[in-house]
């Protein structure tokens, strides 16, 4: 009969466990010391060996001729247990046996001695399904059982058992494996199984596991159904997720605000049947992994478990993606996520909006998105400091139908006009010369002009470049009501309307680079900003205007 991949190649020794040193080497030692303890606790996540470790331990300490701590696996005792038919190894799934009757039940079968081998274990996998009743039936037994009896308890959420429990038990924690002992089991289990696997297959196989090496070993036996090379290819066809470069593509995307590119790409993800779920997971995760970049540079590469080409090139991604930016599009990524999980409409149309929103952080009124545009602004005015021009993002259009074009519409002739005589020039005649008072008088008017040439404007689209304002800075928005920007060359001055309000916003140099933001996102391009009272304004009878 066939078995199942995990079943396998379950541990048969505690050397053969992958990547838990530190629960296997103090088991060994216990069982070669004859120093087991009464009760012991296994906490982690799944698929990390907590009942492998459980049922290799039930047999060291029953096995006849034990290796150093390890079952011989060859005696009667480890024979019996593998086959499931040990009568004093009892297996209890705390998820249907929580109850005070079952606590009742194994008490009353505790007081007999084993009935084959030396010890009577009892391993309850997920322990923390127990009702509070259930706990507190098995507390005096646990804290004093028989010398003949060994609990091992089994848990994944270690936060849901009671204090009470956890101080009567030797406890493990069971760690994540890494991405490397995995693919390196995996690696041995193909070679054996006869399973064409590449490495980059591995490398996904061991991504999408999290951690289990359960899991992985499944991944992979799914994968080798198709008796094809297991391959990146292959990986990502079969489990539905993304390929490598497919989160990064969404993010350069979204940075360019390529909606037909950003459009393509999710089309792509439907049409290839896989879970949207899935995929904004991924991009959560690359998100992460930008940020983590962003923050530690090059001592990222010893954090994250990616190769050196995909460090390289997320390294050279995160270069060009402010942080504010990649936190806003973290949030945003993980709210859709949420959404799709408790849609039951059109997740398609969701995922669509979301990528939208992702583009233009100007369509979200969030924490996150004001600080990526902060953040946008701030550099260009840097730029503007520098002397240097603002690039404009341009925003990518789809190519124009084509399948249609009218007939061009001749033009209509104009009429040329007729050039008409024009009488004869009269001869130059010579200019007297000025007095003073003509040469000071013209110089007067030279002035005059110049001063009508330079005289200032009013600043387009103030008000709504005010109404932005109050929304990134709500301690000075206020204090800007009602006020007039006028731009003369590169300056601009704003004239506020209560003169008591001047000195508090013209030492925020915050507000005043904020403001120069606002203004050359909105076509006012000014290189500094002065404020002003209304009350230095005053009008023909000498009454002060605010």
């Amino acid at each position: 009969m066939y078995r199942a991949l995990y079943r396998k190649w379950r541990p048969a020794t505690f050397d053969d466990v992958v990547g838990q040193p530190q629960v296997t080497d103090i088991l060994k030692y216990q069982v070669a010391e004859n120093r087991v303890s009464h009760a012991y606790l296994f906490c982690g996540s799944r698929g990390t060996g907590k009942t492998s470790c459980a049922k290799i331990l039930a047999k060291a300490v029953n096995c006849l001729h034990p290796k150093n701590g390890n079952p011989c696996n060859e005696c009667e005792a480890c024979r019996s247990i593998d086959a499931g038919v040990a009568t004093d190894v009892i297996e209890m799934d705390a998820a249907s046996n929580n109850g005070v009757d079952n606590v009742r039940d194994m008490k009353e079968e505790i007081v007999f001695t084993p009935a084959d081998l030396k010890y009577r274990v009892y391993i309850i996998d997920e322990v923390h399904m127990m009702s509070g009743s259930a706990f507190n039936a098995l507390l005096k037994t646990l804290e004093e059982p028989p010398a003949y009896v060994l609990f091992i308890l089994a848990t994944t959420e270690l936060n849901k058992l009671p204090a009470t429990i956890v101080s009567r038990c030797q406890r493990f924690d069971f760690r994540r494996l890494s991405s490397d002992g995995i693919v390196a089991h995996l690696n041995k289990i193909a070679k054996s199984e006869g399973i064409d696997l590449t490495d980059a297959g591995a490398r996904i196989i061991a991504r999408m596991s999290l951690g289990g090496m359960r899991d992985a070993i499944s991944l992979l036996e799914l994968c080798a159904g198709t008796n094809e090379t297991v391959n990146e290819e292959l990986v990502t066809r079969v489990l539905g997720v993304g390929g490598g470069e497919l989160p990064g593509q969404i993010v350069d995307a979204a940075a360019d605000r390529d909606y037909p590119t950003l459009y393509r790409l999710l089309s792509d993800v439907v049409n290839s049947a896989q879970d949207l779920t899935v995929f904004f997971t991924e991009l959560i995760s690359y998100t992460r992994d930008l940020v983590v970049v962003k923050t530690l540079g090059d001592g990222a590469a010893a954090y994250l478990d990616l190769s050196d080409a995909s460090f390289r090139s997320l390294s050279e991604r995160a270069k060009r993606i402010p942080l504010g930016r990649l936190l806003y599009q973290s949030r945003l990524l993980e709210e859709t996520l949420e959404i799709l999980r408790r849609s039951s409409g059109d997740r398609r149309a969701t995922a669509e909006l979301a990528l939208t929103r992702l583009a233009e952080p100007r369509l979200s009124t969030s924490p996150e998105a004001l600080l990526a545009r902060v953040e946008e602004l701030e550099k260009q005015v840097a730029l503007l400091r520098t002397g240097a021009s603002v690039p404009q993002p341009a925003v990518k259009k789809p190519a124009p139908d084509v399948s249609y074009s009218p007939a061009p519409v001749p033009a209509k002739e104009t009429p040329k006009e007729e050039k008409k005589p024009t009488p004869a020039e009269k001869p130059a005649e010579t200019p007297a010369p000025e007095t003073k008072e003509e040469i000071t008088e013209k110089k007067n008017d030279k002035t005059d002009d110049k001063t009508d040439a330079d005289e200032s404007k009013q600043v387009p689209k103030w008000s709504l470049i005010l109404d932005e304002f109050g929304r990134i800075k709500p301690s000075l928005g206020p204090f800007m009501r009602g006020s007039v920007a006028t731009v003369s060359g590169e300056v601009v001055t704003v004239t506020l309307t209560v003169g008591m309000f001047l000195a508090l916003v013209d030492g925020d140099e915050t507000a005043k680079t904020v403001l120069l933001s606002l203004l050359s996102e909105h076509g006012t391009a000014a290189s500094s900003i002065r404020f002003v009272s209304g009350a230095q304004k005053k009008n023909n009878d000498g009454q002060i205007e605010f």
